[in-house]
């Protein structure tokens, strides 16, 4: 008896703790990059599942993030030095991911706190873990700042607040841009759903970005037969080279 009533008590504790939950959907879960590829979208919605009527405290808010692979970057700063750019300082970021896009139903100030933001690594500048420190007097929040903005300009993170779209609290979508210079690997897709600016809940899916056909090709021959894709190249570029030679002397004759 005391063992179902630990049990009965653990269940309701979980139940008290999401009275909120995320059903979400994608319109692909793969992308492929082909050698025409000049990007594409992904439609992200779903619905909030519920055990008890819509809670009247607050207004429901909805976040949707699309990060891509994690890789370490080194950002440097140049200046004019006797008349030639050179490098003066540097940071190594540990892992930044090479796309990042965070839709929102209103401002993130508003839809988030600093404390779950921390806790989840929400918003673009949370997302980029910088473990050095930076060589010379900037700081190093100037240097994270600045691959965001470099970023942001390449159209790889996106900060769409706004974007999504919530109907009687219950059903959202919203639809993310992924630009034509994307890295392979898997992007995790993340729904939270927050009161307050505090998270309820989570749902994590993935989308695999692969290259295919003649990209695909062309990507392992350079990758494990580097020696075969070198001569490669270079017969094209030989080749090419003669041909155009000849086509011009054709036209001027």
């Amino acid at each position: 008896m005391r063992g179902l009533l630990s049990i009965f008590l653990l269940l309701a504790s979980v139940t008290a703790a999401h009275p909120e939950e995320v059903v979400a959907g994608l319109s692909r879960d793969q992308v492929a990059i082909t050698a025409n590829f000049d990007g594409s979208d992904i439609l992200v919605f779903g619905a909030v599942k519920r055990e008890a009527p819509i809670p009247s405290s607050a207004p429901l808010q909805v976040i949707i993030t699309v990060s891509g692979p994690k890789e370490p970057v080194t950002v440097r700063r140049k200046d004019r030095r006797l008349g030639i750019w050179v490098n003066t300082e540097a940071i190594e970021v540990d892992a930044a991911p090479s796309f990042y896009a965070v839709a929102t139903t209103g401002p993130l100030d508003e839809v988030l706190t600093n404390t779950d933001d921390l806790r989840h690594t929400i918003t673009i500048p949370r997302a980029i873990r910088v473990v050095g420190a930076a060589t010379g007097g900037r700081s190093v929040q100037e240097f994270s700042d600045a691959l965001v903005r470099i970023r942001q300009e390449a159209n790889l993170y996106q900060q769409l607040e706004g974007a999504v779209n919530l109907f009687e609290e219950t059903l959202f979508s919203t639809r993310i841009d992924l630009p034509a210079n994307l890295v392979e690997g898997d992007y995790k897709t993340e729904i939270f759903l927050t009161r307050n600016g505090r998270v309820v809940d989570n749902h994590t899916t993935i989308i695999q970005v692969s290259k295919v056909g003649l990209e695909r090709w062309i990507y392992n021959l350079a990758h494990d037969r580097p020696l075969i894709y070198g001569l490669l190249s270079l017969f094209i570029a030989i080749s090419a080279g003669w041909l155009a030679s000849a086509v011009f002397r054709y036209i001027r004759f």
